[in-house]
């Protein structure tokens, strides 16, 4: 057993930032374009990006993953499940009802905003995004 000087003069490898996780976010937009835009602005800040293609594709997603994402983008107009109804079902589950979100869509109406912060929407995003807006409400949701 090692004495105490033995043990104080022991170094321990101290992780460097780049052994650390990247932070991982959950984007859901039925608009390959615009999930690329989306991956490439993430990657480039240094996220982790997973993708679903609508709201059903996205709880699918949400389910499979092994890590819970530390936020989420979603559209509000897309086929199958729209927005406002992933949000929900995403609110309904104990594991990801912290996950902020923010809905990155089209949509400037204030009525929808409203129906997205009630469904349990943390932000709003008006398309076309800013990389350095969104990176920036990113941060701040996550921090």
């Amino acid at each position: 057993m090692p004495d105490s000087a033995t043990v104080q003069g022991e170094v321990s490898a101290s992780p460097t930032a780049a052994d650390a996780p990247k932070t991982c976010v959950l984007t859901v937009d039925d608009s390959r374009t615009m999930q690329m835009m989306l991956r490439n602005t993430l990657e480039a800040a240094g996220y982790e990006v997973i993708q679903g293609e609508d709201g059903v594709d996205g709880l699918h997603v949400l389910e499979a993953t092994k890590s819970i994402p530390s936020a989420i983008i979603t559209d509000i107009n897309m086929p199958r499940m729209d927005g406002f109804g992933f949000i929900e079902a995403v609110r309904k589950d104990d594991r990801f009802r912290r996950i902020p979100m923010i809905c990155l869509t089209t949509e400037v109406d204030p009525e929808k905003k409203k129906r997205a912060r009630e469904a349990g929407a943390t932000g709003w995003i008006v398309k076309p995004f800013n990389p350095q807006s969104l990176i920036g409400a990113i941060r701040r949701v996550t921090a």
